[in-house]
């Protein structure tokens, strides 16, 4: 088939016509270029993401290295750099979140231009009065913009430390956003948040 190992979605193709299942935003009958009115981003879950404004450049879907044929640094510059302050946590940041949980993500699928994370919340170490939010399984939603940008970075199978705002978003479920702490689950957070949890008494 030589499906685009970035651009497509799966690696069995038509077996008439050749046409290798796509990406959001990937056209192409294996799957290597940007859609029109898509742009290549450096991502490989959403190597193409919408252009804001009109443009007729059409990229090639490259590399996690932006290795791509056209306007890689522009797609830099709109990413930006993510908030260094999601990266870390402290007590004043964790005081200023209304929860705080240890999620495991596990399944993903795009819903327009939002990607939508099957999850199960593994530990809940703070939550607001009024949340809902309990053990099991729920939903993380993350726009595709920021996931292409990695801010925050998610992926499948893999657990991590999310503190944000319950009430953030309009979907069933949780949503984070460049302003939420995504963090990579390490064994030792646990001892760090039973910390913050007796220490949230002078929460202000």
């Amino acid at each position: 088939c030589d499906c685009h190992p970035i651009g497509a979605s799966g690696k069995t193709c038509n077996q008439t016509t050749g046409q290798c299942p796509c990406k959001d935003g990937v056209t192409g009958v294996t799957c290597n270029r940007c859609a029109k009115g898509y742009q290549q981003s450096r991502s490989h879950i959403a190597p193409c993401i919408k252009i804001p404004k009109i443009s007729n450049t059409q990229a090639t879907a490259g590399s996690d290295e932006g290795g791509g044929s056209a306007g890689t640094g522009r797609d830099r510059d709109q990413c930006g750099k993510c908030r260094a302050g999601t990266r870390r946590l402290n007590l004043n940041k964790y005081c200023r979140r209304d929860y705080a949980i240890l999620g495991k993500v596990l399944e993903r699928e795009t819903v327009e231009d939002w990607v939508k994370f099957s999850m199960s919340v593994q530990s809940v170490y703070k939550r607001a009065r009024d949340s809902r939010l309990r053990r099991g399984n729920t939903y993380l939603w993350v726009h595709m913009k920021d996931l292409a940008c990695k801010c925050p970075k998610v992926k499948t199978n893999k657990s991590y430390l999310i503190l944000g705002k319950e009430k953030e978003g309009e979907h069933p479920g949780l949503t984070v956003s460049r302003r939420s702490i995504v963090i990579e689950w390490k064994d030792e957070w646990h001892r760090r948040m039973r910390r913050f949890q007796h220490r949230s008494r002078k929460c202000k």
